[in-house]
């Protein structure tokens, strides 16, 4: 018996992808989602490639599992597919402490991201 399958979250023309807690603040995984925004899934896979931020190689494998889902998942065309959402948002953030000077402690703050991407099979022109 069983409970119904829960609606796609995505249209038909789209596959998505949801990387949970990746080791770098939000607001650098956001520069570098900035630059893959609107653009074609193969230029945006050049681009991680070349770029020179740490966390690029992990939006590059995200970028590959959403179009390996798209190709697989729900047999979209590959030559048309474009980045058309790519969401960051905060996950969680580990508290560390570090002895300083007169019996202080000095706070570290290691905070963790989540990234969302969407790709969408774009119609010919």
């Amino acid at each position: 018996m069983g409970k119904k399958s829960a609606p796609r979250r995505t249209a038909d023309n789209e596959a998505r992808v949801f990387v949970k807690a990746i080791r770098v603040s939000p607001q650098k995984l956001n520069l570098v989602a900035s630059t893959i925004r609107g653009k074609t899934a193969a230029f945006a896979l050049n681009e991680l490639a070349f770029s020179r931020r740490r966390i690029a190689g992990e939006v590059k494998s995200a970028l590959e599992s959403a179009v390996a889902n798209a190709e697989n998942n729900h047999q979209l065309d590959v030559d048309r597919l474009v980045v058309s959402e790519v969401t960051v948002g905060r996950a969680f953030v580990m508290k560390r402490f570090r002895p300083r000077a007169r019996g202080r402690m000095g706070r570290i703050i290691k905070p963790f991201s989540n990234l969302t991407l969407v790709v969408r099979e774009q119609e010919e022109a």
